[in-house]
């Protein structure tokens, strides 16, 4: 898709690979709402060319993001283009039964960037447009400390392979799977969770993603490495399983020297 004059709603605008997209896509004549739960000054964004609209938004909350959706919608007529890139990481040893948590986190990870896919198809029934899901290269390989958030990038992937059968032709879905993206959840406080291998900047992906979204890709991998290790994993599977022996090592490792920390989480 030309991203030229179109109407982009960002979620996770704020900080990482949100930010990151939204510096770049400044560079285009375009319209942006950026959302994120933390509130956005636009003034603080560098020269451009984009006209840039803050939405402070709590995406576990079905009510804001269809204010998010009403206020795109009033705002700049239309939306094109939806990148639910907002999403959230734990790094624990999952220890006591805590519902509210498991939920927030399947909460702004999985539900709702489907429900917004869902409202693109409602709100733009024969115009084109896109989606574009962050997910993640956890979501095809899981790691030891990333239970949860595994499995909500997995659900994500899986989601997306059944409904790429079902989409109109009006529609079209994106999903990326970066590699470990370095951003602030790896030197939070005193958690510092370890970096898994490889990894890359914030800028690098949302470069990646802006090329995927005019390629109109269905699968973005900002990792060349990380594509070709999983290509070669369904011929030699333990290479996956040796990797996550390594992070399974590297998580003890952590937990052993921290051992007052329950958990880690940023957002990103």
């Amino acid at each position: 898709m030309n991203i030229q004059h179109k109407r982009i709603i960002i979620t996770g605008a704020a900080s990482g690979i949100g930010r990151a997209l939204l510096t770049q896509l400044c560079q285009y004549d375009v319209q942006i709402v950026a959302a994120d739960l933390e509130t956005i000054d636009v003034r603080d964004l560098p020269e451009r060319k984009a006209e840039v609209y803050g939405f402070k938004c709590d995406l576990s909350n079905q009510r804001e993001v269809d204010q998010l959706f009403d206020y795109a919608l009033e705002t700049m007529g239309g939306i094109e283009i939806f990148i639910a890139n907002a999403g959230f990481a734990y790094y624990e040893e999952i220890g006591e039964a805590n519902w509210n948590r498991i939920e927030k986190i399947f909460q702004v990870n999985v539900v709702s960037p489907l429900y917004a896919t869902a409202r693109m198809r409602e709100i733009n029934p024969v115009q084109p447009h896109s989606v574009v899901i962050t997910a993640s290269a956890i979501g095809k390989l899981g790691l030891p400390g990333y239970s949860l958030y595994s499995g909500t990038k997995s659900a994500i992937d899986r989601f997306a392979e059944a409904y790429r059968y079902e989409i109109p032709d009006n529609c079209h879905l994106s999903i990326v799977y970066p590699i470990s993206t370095r951003t602030n959840f790896f030197n939070h406080g005193t958690h510092q969770a370890p970096i898994p291998f490889p990894s890359q900047t914030p800028e690098y992906v949302a470069s990646k993603i802006i090329k995927g979204i005019q390629a109109d890709s269905k699968s973005i991998y900002p990792s060349l490495t990380f594509r070709i290790f999983w290509a070669c994993n369904r011929f030699l599977p333990f290479l996956g399983t040796l990797y996550k022996l390594v992070e399974a090592w590297r998580f003890r490792r952590w937990r052993s020297q921290k051992p007052e920390i329950k958990q880690a989480i940023e957002n990103s």
